[in-house]
């Protein structure tokens, strides 16, 4: 029987609320301080936000607001409202700084020190806000609508809506302002990345060898990682076998490597990345 949805701990609702507003707060300085002012935009509907502002000359949170409205309905249907009243909160936070900074001269006129800067600014919200279970642009929610309907990748989906809505800064601006853009789209991407995925990588590794039980006990005595036995059995052999997995930081994969090929030179190795590492005893034991 499924679970019926847990109330979240007021600790833990506090923390969404205070990550989320930082976020938000993130994006609306990226916006404001460094990339409007010099005719810079992000892409998704933030991105035709400010191409509607620039045009009509009303306030770019306005925009931003009633924009993402339908597809935050879209969310609210189709997600969850939890995910929708996140995404309401940090994008009503995102166009009240907007707002509030929209008279403050920017940092930087010079554009490439907008884009980087501006870039990671808005890289580290975004991504701050994702994290913690809400969305700053209508676009991924259809993105990943379309993506369950027509059987696409999200980030194709969204690399498509965001090459034409480049294309289009470039009529209402300039070329160099488009071509600006993408370039603060991408490194705010990677930025995103770091922070959703967080700064330090782990790997997950797949040994395959008849001496499992060795390789498993000397990783454990050597490393500190602790192991786990999957069991397996040979497609062409037919013979039964373990597997054995572990989650190692990036820094250890090599001295793994060396502790397999020592024990087993021709055992088979599988080394994956992993995002993120929750749950479990993922701790480093002492190894001395």
């Amino acid at each position: 029987m499924a679970k019926e949805h847990r109330k979240m701990a007021p600790l833990e609702l506090l923390k969404r609320i205070l990550f989320i507003t930082i976020g938000a707060v993130l994006m609306g300085v990226a916006l404001e301080l460094f990339l409007v002012n010099n005719e810079v935009i992000d892409g998704g509907i933030t991105g035709l936000s400010i191409m509607a502002s620039a045009l009509t000359h009303l306030p770019l949170g306005l925009f931003i607001i009633l924009f993402n409205l339908p597809f935050l309905f879209i969310g609210f249907k189709q997600i969850g409202k939890t995910f929708a009243f996140s995404t309401l909160y940090g994008i009503v936070v995102m166009s009240a700084t907007t707002q509030l900074l929209h008279h403050v001269d920017p940092f930087t006129e010079e554009k490439l020190l907008a884009v980087l800067f501006g870039g990671i600014i808005l890289g580290a919200g975004v991504g701050l806000v994702i994290r913690y279970g809400g969305s700053l642009d209508g676009t991924e929610i259809v993105a990943i609508l379309a993506a369950k309907k027509f059987g696409m990748p999200v980030g194709q989906i969204i690399m498509i809506v965001n090459v034409f809505i480049f294309v289009l800064a470039g009529f209402v601006f300039q070329w160099d302002s488009a071509m600006y853009s993408m370039v603060t789209y991408y490194l705010a991407t990677k930025v995103m990345d770091i922070v959703v995925e967080g700064i330090e990588e782990s790997k997950s590794v797949t040994i395959i060898s008849h001496s499992y039980e060795e390789i498993s006990e000397t990783i454990m005595t050597r490393l500190g990682r602790s192991t786990t036995y999957i069991q397996a059995r040979g497609g062409y052999s037919r013979e039964e076998t373990q597997m054995v997995y572990c989650v190692v930081s990036r820094l250890e994969v090599a001295k793994l490597k060396a502790i397999v090929q020592e024990i087993d030179p021709k055992a088979f190795i599988a080394i994956e990345h992993v995002s993120d590492v929750l749950g479990g005893n993922f701790a480093k034991k002492e190894i001395h």
